[in-house]
């Protein structure tokens, strides 16, 4: 399959690059095709501006959304836009690769989301979940922290890693129809030994290794839900 990885870390020595670079020696050991933005070492611009669209349908005021949908018809959307958009179309598999930051991912890679999941493309009106405009194609995201496993589910100290997920799991990936399948985890990085993220790493080459079996992730189906999006059943709620 084709796999497209997005890596977003701003040190190349990281253990976060070092997922992403194992990442890609397993996967294409398997056999399969892999490109990589490597978004801070290839400069990408995270902000979300009007010189992101070339004749806009509306110079006088920018709504960001609509000149997307415009500018990727026009085919006037910037250079860099179009280049990973491109990658995006080309891929079976998306990976996205960061280290988490205040509970979420990095600023760099959430402007990679707002400038190439761009809208007309990957959804809009009632193009999501089930129906967006990945439909078809897969998404999986690895990370890191510096929490223990203890100190994330229902009773501890920061809840569950899925609730802190749930903006990008759920809002944005499987929003845009894509396949989600279970994030994997580099735990307490920062203070862990060598011989441990060394490990971290070989239990990845096993995660990427078993991705055709992983259960992907549920969310809703736009089939349990009206017209109006109101619930067909209680139990859907």
């Amino acid at each position: 399959m084709n796999v497209f990885i997005v890596h977003a870390h701003p040190e190349p020595r990281s253990f976060s690059s070092a997922l992403c670079w194992t990442a890609t020696e397993q996967l294409r050991a398997l056999g399969h095709e892999v490109r990589v933005s490597d978004l801070y070492a290839d400069g990408f611009d995270p902000v979300a501006s009007a010189a992101d669209f070339g004749a806009r349908k509306n110079p006088d005021y920018l709504v960001y959304a609509l000149e997307q949908r415009h500018g990727y018809e026009a085919g006037t959307l910037a250079e860099d836009i179009r280049g990973e958009v491109a990658k995006l179309l080309w891929c079976d598999l998306l990976i996205l690769n960061f280290p988490v930051f205040w509970f979420a991912p990095p600023a760099m890679l959430k402007g990679w989301i707002d400038r190439v999941l761009i809208s007309g493309l990957t959804y809009g009106g009632t193009r999501f979940y089930d129906r967006g405009g990945l439909v078809g194609k897969r998404a999986m995201v690895s990370l890191t922290l510096g929490g223990r496993p203890h100190m994330f589910g229902p009773d501890a100290i920061h809840g569950p890693l899925d609730d802190m997920l749930r903006p990008l799991l759920r809002g944005t990936l499987a929003y845009t129809g894509l396949t989600v399948l279970p994030p994997f985890v580099g735990w307490h990085v920062p203070y862990i030994t060598e011989a441990e993220r060394a490990q971290i790493l070989v239990d990845y080459r096993r995660h990427l290794a078993r991705l055709d079996t992983l259960a992907p992730l549920r969310f809703p189906s736009l089939d349990d839900f009206d017209a109006k999006l109101h619930p067909k059943a209680a139990s859907h709620v």
